[in-house]
């Protein structure tokens, strides 16, 4: 499946459970875009540019870079997703453990053409989150074909983001920039068994992304970014509640992203750096079928992160980070068991070892807590206590030329 997919499916496993389902970050969205972002909780990601991953937040970041960059990584995300005090037609049913690891790579490469334009390319990850329960999951509380099964099942989500960008600096204090990206998603849903519900779809979608900087030296500087996110339309295996799909496609629209950040460097040794950013998971409203089948019905709200961090300049050879950000849940009154989500606090912290004055490995290290989630399906068919937790562990290796 495409990332397209990945989407839908989270959304079908909603709707196939007759509620709503979300992944690990808020709605869809995964913070997996660098190592050295992870060890600040992205905080100030847009502006400081530090090396070519900056272009992940905000493409006018490319401009401030006066020689070519790389820079490539993993992201291993280790996640606890648990499922407790579950019951099923008021019958106890056993507690789940849902989560795993996943691996989130990137890379980045920025071009300098002269001192005012900049090109760039990039590969990374956006949107993703996987939750499984065992086969046959609360079989022994099941009535008829009826069953905890339908709420729980395979989410299986993956995605690519390619990037291509530009940048453009105007004058020693703004500098613009944009880029187009090309989206694809794969994944698989199945619920009761494959029975009521057995995806497997994917897709391809265009958006965009534009940004600027003001730089008021070289020690402040300020960034805006927006990300337009298309909406996706995956095809492939769709069987839902016995209906026979393949000849529809999966609708889904995905958030807009805005972004403030700040960069201030307060000495030598220390800086802090900031950041703001808005999703518009008010728009992702229902998921239906390009054939007029509705899945599901959401209600979703706009979500929002804030960070804050601070860099030390310990010597010429070890740069040191951490960071704290606030995420809040774009889940309503909807809740779901199969991909769980709540507000989340990140606490973070990483370093850089400068190999030589062109090479820096990063390692990035966040723990990621989650709240309890009281959930009902089906209108109370189904009651249970969500969790979330993660470790995130980032490792990166960025080169200038």
């Amino acid at each position: 499946m495409n990332k397209k997919q990945i989407f839908t499916r989270s959304v079908i496993t909603v709707a196939i459970a007759l509620a709503s389902s979300q992944t690990m970050a808020a709605g869809f969205q995964l913070n997996a875009q660098s190592a050295t972002g992870l060890g600040r909780a992205f905080s100030g990601d847009g502006v400081i540019a530090d090396n070519a991953s900056t272009m992940a937040k905000n493409a006018a970041s490319m401009a401030l870079f006066d020689a070519p960059a790389l820079s490539l990584g993993v992201i291993a995300i280790d996640t606890d997703v648990n499922v407790k005090n579950t019951t099923f037609l008021g019958k106890n049913v056993d507690d789940a453990s849902i989560g795993g690891t996943s691996y989130a790579p990137n890379i980045y490469y920025i071009q300098p053409i002269n001192d005012k334009f900049s090109v760039g390319a990039s590969l990374y990850s956006n949107f993703g989150t996987k939750t499984e329960f065992k086969d046959g999951y609360g079989k022994n509380q099941a009535l008829g074909p009826i069953s905890p099964d339908l709420f729980g099942g395979l989410t299986d989500v993956k995605s690519v983001n390619l990037g291509l960008s530009a940048a453009y600096r105007i004058n020693q204090h703004f500098s613009v920039g944009g880029g187009l990206d090309i989206i694809h998603g794969s994944g698989k849903l199945q619920r009761g068994n494959a029975q009521a519900a057995n995806i497997d779809a994917d897709g391809l979608a265009l958006g965009y992304n534009l940004g600027a900087i003001y730089e008021l030296n070289q020690n402040n500087r300020f960034g805006l970014s927006y990300r337009y996110s298309p909406t996706l339309k995956a095809e492939g295996d769709i069987s839902y509640k016995g209906h026979n799909l393949n000849n529809e496609k999966l609708v889904l629209p995905l958030p807009d992203i805005a972004e403030f950040s700040g960069f201030n460097k307060l000495n030598d040794k220390f800086a802090v750096h900031y950041s703001i950013q808005w999703i518009r998971w008010s728009e992702f409203d229902k998921l239906e079928t390009s054939g007029g089948t509705a899945i599901n019905q959401y209600n979703w709200q706009d979500s929002w992160h804030y960070s804050i961090g601070g860099t030390y300049y310990l010597n010429n050879d070890w740069t040191l980070r951490a960071g704290y950000m606030h995420d809040t849940s774009a889940q309503g009154d909807i809740t779901s068991i199969s991909v769980p989500d709540s507000d989340r606090n990140w606490l973070s912290s990483g370093f850089s070892y400068h190999v030589d004055s062109k090479s820096t490995i990063d390692f990035g290290l966040t723990y990621l807590i989650g709240k309890d989630v009281d959930v009902k399906e089906a209108s109370g068919l189904l009651k249970a206590t969500t969790r979330a937790n993660a470790w995130l562990y980032g490792l990166q290796y960025s080169r200038s030329f």
